[in-house]
């Protein structure tokens, strides 16, 4: 039997680094973690047995080792969910906590499927998304690479001969003239390429340094004309699915609230929902607070929790908000490329346009001289 080869010492060092820092872990693969520790515990099977098989099936790197470490703190005595809280970036604390929940009321089997179901919705709902940005996305590289490609090649050919003329050509003309003088030099086209690698770079910079330019941009998102609502679905799909799993699995409201908060990508939302867990401390009921904020949170959400709060059926009134903000969010991204289709042909015809006036107007004037 071939003996493997042994690393050096710079090479493991290596080969940690791109294992802990490069190595990504799918959602998926996490997903089937969740559920085939639950399946196998469901079975009987010791949770340091469950965690033993599973190092040996899982195929990512990063994860196959962050499970080796889990089962070396499990043997040592220490709780699941504290072990699993060493790792945030591969387990976050929504699910975490639920874990926790689930280990100090005796049902850790049940609060893994809780955990598991979660997870699958969090990676429906993230998919749909991305589906739906592929159509316009390949649609607007192609028209990027397209206009340099005329700007840059073709257009510099045809300028040559405008440029001969002795009558004074069209504004539209000039203007495209100039463009295409300026693009078509390779060391302006290089001045472009980085200032607009340097701008988006400063432009994720300044969103991660300075909170008030993230909340602007945020707030700005939520009122753009196509993308706001969008954006209210998904943060509202994720509010109600996250608080429903966290009030399923016993945890208190109030820290149900604060963790949900770290689930929405809009900043106006999370701090909203971290104050709300502050303001429900006082006794104030989730509904009225929320009621607060008609513009982040619609009477409908507020209505809805109201009647679970009275009711005592809060868990399975915030499930119905889940489904159905997942049902609109899913229906709209479906449609996306219908909706977005009529913008991208506008922008398109508008470009397309402007060149073939700014190319036709001066051949017009060069036959009416003749």
């Amino acid at each position: 039997m071939k003996k493997e080869k042994q690393l050096s010492p710079t090479e493991q060092k290596l080969n940690d680094f791109v294992t802990n820092h490069l190595t990504h872990i799918p959602l998926v693969q996490k997903i089937l973690f969740v559920e085939h520790l639950h399946t196998m515990i469901h079975a009987g099977l010791s949770l340091v047995e469950s965690l033993n098989t599973l190092s040996k099936e899982i195929e990512n790197k990063k994860l196959k080792k962050i499970i080796g470490e889990i089962k070396t703190d499990i043997e040592k005595g220490q709780p699941l969910a504290e072990v699993l809280s060493k790792h945030p970036k591969a387990f976050p604390p929504i699910y975490v906590k639920m874990i926790e929940a689930g280990e100090i009321a005796g049902k850790l089997e049940e609060s893994l499927k809780q955990v598991a179901n979660q997870m699958q919705k969090n990676e429906k709902l993230i998919s749909t998304i991305r589906g739906a940005m592929i159509y316009p996305a390949v649609i607007i590289f192609a028209m990027t690479a397209i206009g340099i490609m005329m700007v840059t090649v073709v257009l510099p050919k045809l300028m040559v001969m405008f440029k001969e003329f002795d009558a004074e050509l069209p504004l539209a003309t000039r203007i495209l003239i100039a463009i295409t003088d300026f693009a078509s030099k390779p060391l302006n086209m290089i001045i472009i390429i980085v200032s607009l690698i340097l701008f988006i770079i400063l432009f994720v910079f300044s969103l991660k340094k300075y909170p008030k330019f993230k909340r602007f941009i945020h707030n700005l998102n939520l009122h753009l004309p196509i993308f706001g609502k969008v954006i209210k679905k998904i943060n509202l799909a994720r509010f109600s699915l996250t608080l429903s799993s966290l009030l399923k699995s016993t945890i208190p409201i109030v820290q149900a609230v604060e963790i949900t908060s770290e689930t929405c990508g809009n900043i106006l939302y999370r701090d909203y929902l971290k104050e709300t867990s502050e303001k429900i401390k006082s006794g104030t009921p989730l509904s009225e607070i929320l009621g607060d904020n008609g513009y982040l949170f619609p009477p409908m959400v507020t209505e809805m929790i109201m009647v679970g709060e009275r009711t005592g059926e809060v868990n399975q009134l915030l499930d119905e908000l889940a489904n159905f903000y997942g049902n609109e969010v899913d229906k709209t991204m479906k449609n996306f490329t219908v909706i977005i289709e009529p913008v991208i042909i506008l922008a398109l015809g508008l470009a397309v346009a402007g060149m073939a006036v700014a190319v036709i107007m001066p051949m017009y004037t060069l036959v009416q001289a003749f």
